[in-house]
């Protein structure tokens, strides 16, 4: 291992310390360094208080569920639960794939009475994949009522012929 000093260089650091020398005094200032950053990591850490209500919303259920290979096509809404109450008026279905492959839309979305499940109203065709990102990017408004963003989450289902 070699010792560097950032401020003084190789030889200079070796002419104040000595060859032995500053490869301790490199080791011990590095410890001092590392055992301060853990500290400070420690310290922010401790600020922050993990708990449901500090991490941000996830969606926990939708319907119809990811992954669905038989969704009737008569079907009028999408609709997705958060894991907690959410913020009303803004929103972020994104359209990430070609236009065929996203629902049309029929109406405004809108929260149930639960604050945390909200509606699209669509209109679906027949044998048709559909993909829908809640939150993608730069499209983020889906936040829980303490402005917490939403983790993006993609919604793809298949409907029946």
């Amino acid at each position: 291992m070699r010792a560097r000093c950032p401020r003084y260089g190789d030889s200079e650091f070796r002419m104040l310390f000595g060859k032995g020398m500053a490869m301790k005094v490199a080791m011990v200032a590095m410890g001092v360094v590392l055992v301060g950053a853990a500290s400070l990591a420690l310290a922010a850490d401790q600020e922050k208080v993990i708990s449901v209500e500090t991490m941000p919303p996830v969606v926990v259920k939708t319907v119809p569920e990811a992954g669905s290979l038989e969704v009737d096509p008569s079907t009028t809404e999408i609709r997705a639960t958060f894991s907690k109450d959410m913020m009303d008026g803004d929103w972020s279905f994104v359209q990430s794939t070609p236009k065929e492959n996203y629902p049309e839309t029929t109406g405004k979305p809108h929260y149930l009475e639960d604050h945390r499940t909200i509606v699209l109203p669509v209109k679906l065709a027949a044998n048709r994949t559909y993909v829908v990102w809640l939150n993608s990017g730069k499209f983020s408004s889906f936040m829980d009522t303490g402005t917490r963003r939403a983790v993006p989450y993609l919604l793809v289902f298949k409907t029946k012929s």
